[in-house]
């Protein structure tokens, strides 16, 4: 017997052509795609969960395929970090899960692949579930069409803005990307209506009430106030006496300059945070400018600017690197 058995369902999808090719075979089945990389070491431990969950569900389609191999469906699925999972019905988009997260993979698949089965029933104390979780995710929660970043249609904008020019605090989900989310919140909230906003789990209403609010001078007393930009970067800069930020994280840098200092940093044995500009646009752009240093990674020992891949390649080479990692007060 070989080591690793072959499976009909636990496939890889080594071109465009190949990726449809199966979404068109699996149906309305749940086929699960797996976005991985070589060069990241966790994809390879959720690529055994894969096989493992293939074994289980012999009903979905299990699909590898290296994110950077076949760049136009990365691209199309704005896949920009791996592991990302996408899940698949009738060619649609239906979930997505970003990061190696065993558990929350298991739970995804069990929950799809038993959807849309004759035993559907069963399902809606499950998405009840989902549906509390979702609204509880952030103190303020904004159900929209797209994101803050990008929204998707004009009342979604308008709300976006109104909440920003009142300093507001919120978190969005994007009911777009999720058709289950976006008919049962409905049912569930009893409002027919996008968007929907919730402050501690419960609705507060729809583009008009928020408008109502504002007006009335009620919407700050209603809503958490935001975190200026510039407390919110002290607070990251401070968040550990060594501190960098690149793109990626100590598990999976995301590009050459990063993986180089990670390197660095690891063989000096001092230990160190660090926070992954590529998940926070505002900090990502904020940082260059309260720093007034334009690239990335930066290192910063007790709250101070140490600099970025040169200097710390320097302070190596000059062996001071250790000393200032290790700096006293």
């Amino acid at each position: 017997m070989a080591a690793e058995e072959k499976m009909a369902n636990l496939v890889e999808a080594t071109s465009q052509k190949h990726f449809e090719e199966f979404l068109a075979k699996a149906g309305k089945c749940l086929t699960v795609v797996h976005f991985h990389a070589a060069w990241a070491p966790q994809c390879g431990q959720m690529n055994e969960v894969m096989a493992e969950l293939a074994k289980e569900h012999t009903g979905t389609m299990f699909v590898k395929l290296e994110a950077e191999a076949v760049p136009e469906v990365s691209e199309k699925y704005e896949i920009s970090s791996v592991p990302t999972f996408l899940f698949f019905k009738a060619g649609e988009k239906v979930d997505r899960l970003d990061g190696a997260h065993a558990a929350e993979l298991t739970k995804k698949v069990q929950r799809l692949a038993v959807s849309g089965s004759p035993a559907g029933a069963a399902e809606v104390p499950d998405l009840n579930e989902r549906l509390k979780k979702l609204i509880n995710a952030g103190p303020c929660m904004l159900f929209m069409k797209g994101s803050p970043q990008e929204p998707r249609c004009g009342f979604s904008r308008q709300i976006v803005g109104l909440l920003k020019e009142h300093n507001i605090q919120f978190s969005s989900f994007d009911i777009l990307s999720d058709e289950e989310v976006r008919q049962g919140l409905k049912t569930f909230s009893n409002w027919p209506t996008y968007p929907q906003l919730y402050v501690n789990g419960e609705l507060v209403g729809g583009l008009d009430i928020v408008k109502e609010l504002a007006e009335s001078g009620e919407l700050e007393n209603t809503c958490p106030k935001a975190v200026s930009l510039e407390q919110r970067l002290k607070s990251a800069i401070n968040q550990s006496p060594v501190m960098l930020f690149m793109k990626g994280n100590k598990e999976a840098a995301r590009c050459g300059f990063s993986r180089q200092i990670l390197e660095i940093l690891n063989g000096t044995g001092v230990d160190y945070d660090t926070f992954d500009i590529l998940q926070d646009e505002e900090v990502r752009q904020g940082l260059k400018t309260y720093s007034n240093w334009p690239t990335y990674p930066q290192l910063y020992v007790k709250g101070e600017l140490i600099g970025g891949l040169d200097i710390v390649k320097e302070l190596k080479e000059s062996g001071e690197l250790v000393s200032v990692l290790k700096k006293e007060s």
